[in-house]
């Protein structure tokens, strides 16, 4: 059997595409309160990396670093959806699951500061 949606190609795979990563990003900024604040902070970060940095390495760093806890948001949101649609039921993979995808947004989020934190040491200290 093959899936009907696969087949596309050319500019209608990408205008499909760009949708669907529309869709992605307008539910996860709706129904997850850790990507809109990771959002809001990217709003405020992302243009204060071009002030901060001192190169065009330093602003990709930075800049990047706030994209990266994004991504690492989506992704986590992703398995969480996986897993509840799976079953609400307690279990041991479940929590694994969802316990492994948590610790992978921590570790971006203490990779995103530390970026931060030594390109600010770099740039006033």
């Amino acid at each position: 059997m093959t899936n009907p949606f696969k087949g596309r190609t050319g500019l209608d795979r990408i205008i499909r595409a760009a949708g669907y990563s529309y869709d992605g990003l307008k539910t996860a900024y709706q129904g997850e309160s850790a990507f809109r604040q990771e959002t809001w902070l990217a709003v405020v970060l992302v243009p204060a990396a071009f002030w901060v940095g001192r190169g065009w390495v330093e602003v990709a760093l930075l800049a990047g670093s706030i994209i990266l806890v994004m991504v690492v948001e989506l992704l986590n949101s992703g398995i969480e959806a996986v897993v509840d649609r799976v079953s609400f039921e307690l279990h041991d993979l479940s929590k694994r699951a969802k316990d492994l995808a948590s610790a992978a947004v921590f570790l971006s989020l203490v990779l995103c500061g530390s970026v931060w934190a030594a390109a600010l040491w770099h740039r006033f200290l």
